[in-house]
Parts: structure tokens; sequence; C-alpha cells
């Protein structure tokens, strides 16, 4: 569990290294673990046999954080409680004066295992881009629970430290180093170790600020002026940022500005029981069920076909050279990739390069990357307007326009130059794989990949299976999505797929609303304070009102019959017939726009006027978010997705459905399932079968 190495000059060094993991986890075996050797240090101290510490790990990772198993039954707030205080008392022990303690970090070191490094008095980490290290907690819900958020406001101060928690960056080697979260680098462990115990030979008084008399925080404390307006400001950016649906960013500040007028060990409890209230709060568990429960399950490949090795993409070909294109091509030249763009001529695949470069520089202002490893970076890509270069290439996607014509007609080009084990990817967002592959020669290696944009900052891949395409392509596609670092799902080939066809939902929901007489401001804002990244009417135009009406004629034709028709339709047909205002691209929709400004269409509420002036506001908020809650399950029923997780991820990552509630099937469990049940049964008798429950969500 715990290794104990003393050597000549009284340096000991503490491997950890959990028997049967594959890393370590802070839990209560190891936090067990680690007090009978503190108190043997402690009785080395007392003697002065003692000249230092250096904690490191015996596994490949330093150590990746708690036991995420443990906080997500936890319930019990004494109990909770109890557990950070007593992990809070073993860093304290750790950083007492007296000895220093140096973190030799040879891998990630991510929330407590961040935490545990925080507690000693230096910091050296392996030199390794692959290492991640910081505080990622926020993305599930918490925030650090063994003094970090302290820590680090004593270290950096209180605004930097709330950047840094609430941000929930997992920093690289030098860009930790950069942001004074550690104290030096090395190349290799030898000289890892090495700089460790010369630390520890110059430094025989190991005592932090926190620890020194008349040390003062970085910028003030919570009672200088200077620092309440700072925590006001940050407060209102919060609250504007998050619409108050997610609980631990105002945590965090709250820790924050009430640890920073007291002294460090009251602050720790301050730090303790927020942590715990977050803990014990259902949101922490929609959160940590989605983001790491189903993340982990999706990324390990459970749905990806057995029997295939792993597929390694060095050299990919991309067809079309406008946004789309553009981004993809991003997203492989930064994960090591050689990219062939090609475009009717070089000088429009040129935009491609240009998207690049201008997004590359961006990351060197962020200080991520340097000048030469932009160069690097823009050296392996090729422009070209010829398919022949796409000879090499171990998978070519194209992302043209959403034409059935165009797409045949590139796939047919690339495809006489690809040899017969490398894959075709469409990138559609409408039109059936299974039909568009019929202009492949090879269907059974043809795919759909359906990306979202922006593409660099979107993390879902919809991997769509035609009729023919074989199990290996699925396989060699899942491989690739998880090369660029994004999120693969695998759906059948239907309308829409899985994320267009829901989205559409929370659109045509909007619409419908706006048809009752509820105020357009009112639906948009409150599609925001539900949690969506944008009002429904605003992605209408985004989309454009022809692509949503489209999904809906797609689903007239596939049900047939058994059809049933949205009323907001007839609003799609007014707008795009009558008053021809199809959406943003024409700069005339349910917004109008002028010189890159937007606002609300002026004639909407004369075409639609405004008869709800006392609307219920919950009312309106769980119709938009029913809506598309609903339709997932209809899409699980179909067999468009086949599991519950990837319906999670797929909502929260696809179309931004609120991540604080976990996604779309972890909002029932959040709502209650009998109360969601009963209250579906509510709006269908309101609204009609729309709000119909298929029968798969009363059996999962």
């Amino acid at each position: 569990m715990i290794r104990y190495k003393k050597d000549t000059k009284n340096i000991v060094t503490l491997t950890m290294d959990m028997a049967d993991r594959p890393m370590n986890v802070l839990n209560h075996e190891l936090a067990q673990a680690f007090l009978p050797v503190i108190k043997h240090l402690q009785e080395e101290k007392k003697k002065k046999q003692l000249r230092g510490i250096i904690i490191t790990s015996g596994k490949k990772t330093f150590m990746t954080g708690g036991d995420l198993e443990y906080l997500y039954t936890a319930t019990d707030p004494a109990k909770v409680y109890q557990f950070a205080s007593k992990l809070k008392r073993l860093f304290r022990e750790i950083e007492l004066p007296g000895v220093p303690v140096v973190a030799a970090v040879n891998g990630t070191a991510l929330g407590t295992g961040f935490e545990l490094a925080l507690a000693c008095h230096h910091r050296i980490v392996l030199n390794d881009s692959d290492i991640k290290l910081g505080h990622p907690e926020i993305k599930i819900g918490l925030m650090p629970g063994g003094g970090g958020v302290v820590r680090l406001m004593w270290l950096l101060g209180l605004e930097k430290a709330f950047n840094i928690i609430s941000g929930g960056h997992r920093f690289s080697p030098t860009e930790a180093l950069r942001a004074e979260l550690i104290d030096d680098l090395a190349e290799n462990e030898e000289e890892m170790m090495d700089k460790a115990r010369k630390f520890l030979l110059s430094n025989p008084e190991g005592r932090r600020i926190w620890d020194q008399a008349g040390a003062t925080i970085p910028g003030g404390h919570g009672s200088n002026p200077a620092t309440r307006l700072v925590v006001s400001r940050l407060a209102a950016e919060t609250a504007e940022r998050y619409h108050n649906n997610f609980r631990a960013p105002q945590a965090i500040l709250n820790t924050l500005f009430e640890a920073s007028k007291v002294d460090f060990d009251t602050a720790m409890r301050i730090e303790g029981r927020y942590y715990t209230e977050l803990i014990c709060h259902q949101q922490a568990k929609n959160m940590i069920k989605t983001f790491w429960f189903d993340y982990e399950k999706v990324k390990a490949g459970f749905n990806r076909p057995k029997g295939f090795g792993k597929f390694r993409p060095r050299k990919v070909g991309v067809i079309g050279a406008g946004m789309m294109g553009s981004g993809i091509a991003y997203a492989c030249l930064r994960e090591g990739m050689e990219v062939i763009l090609k475009d009717v001529n070089k000088s429009i695949a040129k935009r491609g390069e240009e998207y690049a470069k201008k997004r590359l520089q961006q990351l060197e202002k962020d200080e991520i990357l340097n000048t030469e490893e932009i160069k690097e970076h823009l050296s392996r890509l090729t422009l070209t307007d010829q398919a022949a270069d796409f000879e090499t290439c171990d998978l070519v996607i194209e992302a043209v326009f959403e034409n059935e014509n165009v797409k045949a007609k590139v796939t047919r080009e690339a495809e006489q130059y690809m040899d017969e084990y490398s894959i075709f990817a469409s990138n559609t967002v409408s039109l059936p794989i299974s039909q568009i592959s019929k202009a492949s020669a090879r269907p059974s290696n043809f795919v759909g990949l359906h990306f979202f944009y922006p593409v660099e900052n979107k993390r879902l891949v919809e991997i769509i299976r035609g009729t023919e395409t074989s199990d290996e392509t699925v396989a060699r596609a899942f491989d690739f999505v998880r090369a660029i670092r994004k999120t693969p799902i695998i759906v059948k080939d239907n309308w829409g797929f899985y994320a267009q066809r829901v989205q559409n939902t929370y659109i045509l929901e909007g619409i419908q609303l706006l048809q009752e007489g509820v105020a357009p401001a009112v639906i948009e804002n409150l599609g925001k304070h539900a949690g969506m990244p944008t009002g429904p009417l605003a992605l209408a135009d985004n989309l454009s009102l022809s692509l949503v009406k489209r999904y809906e004629d797609q689903a007239a034709k596939i049900y047939g019959k058994k059809y049933q028709r949205h009323p907001a339709t007839d609003v799609l047909d007014k707008m795009l017939n009558e008053v021809e205002r199809p959406g943003a691209r024409k700069k005339a929709g349910f917004y109008e726009y002028d010189d890159g400004e937007k606002c609300l269409w002026h004639g909407l509420t004369e075409l639609y006027p405004t008869t709800q002036k006392d609307y219920d506001r919950e009312a309106v908020i769980e119709r938009l978010l029913f809506a598309q809650v609903l339709e997932a399950a209809w899409c699980l029923q179909e067999k468009v997705i086949t599991n519950i997780s990837e319906g999670n991820l797929g909502s929260v990552f696809g179309w931004g459905f609120p991540a604080f509630k976990g996604g779309v099937f972890q909002y029932i469990e959040d709502y209650g399932r009998e109360a969601f049940l009963a209250q579906c049964k509510i709006y269908e008798e309101k609204q009609g079968p729309r709000f119909q429950v298929p029968k798969v969500l009363k059996s999962v």
C-alpha cells in the first residue's frame, strides 16, 4: 500500500502503490494506511532522525482523486464531514512545520491527488504532456474537500484560486508551472528524485505561508474593501453564467470569501461544511453518475464491437474546408495526426489552414503552445485539390454541403484512390447514411461521423451505422473518435439520428409556447434558465427553420399513419412560406440581424400576440425539458440508442441538455420517477400525445 524507504541522509521516500487497483485513489483504505506511517515519521522527527520526506507513486499515475463510488452513495452529512476532516488532518500532519516534504509527481494528479501534492512544501512534476494536474471536481458538481480551496487561496490569492477551481481545467505540467501550481519540472524520474533530495538537503525547515507569523493572502483578505469588490464581481459573473443552476461554483466562492477572513484551521472547517453540502445534494449525484460512471463506461468501449484490434489513425483526409471540415482537420492536428485537407481548389482549402492557425495562436496566447509547437502542428497539414492525395490515408471524412449528389460525387472521387483497409466517413446532419453510402464501392467501409459545431468545443461525435456498415468499421470509427479526445456514441441510422432528433423537440416546444401566447423573450430566457445553452427560437434560427421542418417531414415519412403532427409545424410553415423568414443565414427568422447584432423580430408579437400574461414559469421550463426527455426515451425504445449511458452523455455533450441534471435519463431520477410519470400524464391531457410516456420508461 505505502512503501517506506530511508536513505543514509535520513530522507524517507514514501511510495504509494495500492494493491489490486490500476491507480492510487485516496479512499478510506489508503487514508488508514497513512496513519501509522505518519505516526512513525513523527517519532523520527522527535528523535531528529528525519531530514525530509518524498512522496511519490509506484504506478503510472500519482493519484487520480477520491473514491467516487463512496461519494456517489454517501448520504449522511455527519459521516461525510467526518471523513473530509480526517483527510484534512492527514494532509495537515504532512505539512506541519519542522520537516520539509516534497511531492515527486510522476503521473497524473487530480482532485484529492492534487490536494496531497498541495499539502507538500514543494512540488516537482515529470515534464510529460500526458500528465494532467488540477482540480476538475466542479465537472461532477463538487469542490475540493481536503483543503485544496484554502491552500490555493493562500498560495495564489482569492480570484486566481476561484478561476482555477471553478474552471476545472486539467493542466499539463508546463501549464501548471506557469500558473504557479507547482514549483519545478524534471525530464525523467531520476532527475525528479535528485531534485527532490537537493531541495530537502538545502531546506532543513518546512513551513507553509499560512504557518508564518504576519503572513497575508495575496491580494488581500475578505475584509479588505478591494477584495469585497472582487468577490461581488465574481458572484455577478457566476450568476450570469450559470443562472444559479450549479451549486458548486457558488459554494467555492462562498468558501473562499469566508475562509479569507479567518485563521487557517477555521477556514478548513468552513471548506468541509460546503464540501459536505455538495456531496449530499442530488445535483452531485446526477453529475457523478453521468460524467464519471456513464462516461467511463462509454470511454471503455462497452458498446464498441468486440474482436477487433485497436485502430491507430495516423493520416486523415478531410474533404471540405468549411467550418465543419476545418474544425475536424484542426481536431486531428491537435492529436498529432497528418491531415490532407481537400477542397475544389487550394485557395479555398487555405481557409482550413487559416482556421487552424488562428486557434493554435490562441493557444499560444494562453501559454499552452509555443511558436515552434505551432509550426510543428501546421507542418502536418497538407492542402490539396486532388483526391489522389488520399492514397495513403487511414480514414477520409467528407464534410461538404448537405446535398446527396455532392456527397456521392466526393465519395466516388476519393474512394478510387483509397486502399481496401481505409474507411470513408460522412459528416451529415440529416441525410441517411444507408442512402448516401449507395455511392460507395465499399459500403461495408462506409460510416457516418456526425460532428457538432464548433468541433473544437463539442465533445460528442455520433457514429452512425448504415445497413451495410461492418462491425470492424464501427470499431475503427470508435477508436478514431477516442483518438481525437471526443466521446463516441453509436446510433441507428434514423431521421435526425439521436442528438438532432431530440434537440428538435426543444425547438418545437418553444415554438408551440409562442403559438400559445407566451412572450418570445420569456420563452428564450426560461430556456436558458432551464439550463439550455440558448433559447429554442434562437436555436431554430441558427439551424434554419427549413432544417427543423425537414426533420418533422422525415418523421412523417417514416411513421406514416402513426405520425402525430406537432402543432408547432403551423408556425414553421407560416415563417417559411408566408413571411419568408427562414433563419440566421438569411438574417431573418424569429430574430432580426443587423451588423452582427441580433434581437427578437419586432413583428413576432404581431404575428403571435402575447396573451399569457400570468404564465406558469415552472410549467414552461418543465415542458421544454420534458419534451426532450420523452423523445430520448422514444429513441431508446426504437433502438436509435441502445443504452441510458450513451443517452445521458449524448444529451449533455451533443446539444447541451442541463449538465446539473445529469442528462435526459438522469433527469427522471432527479425529478423522481413516479412524480415524472404522473406529471407527463397531466401534460398529455392538456397538450396532447407528444407527452405520452413510451413503455420503455416504465421498465428501465
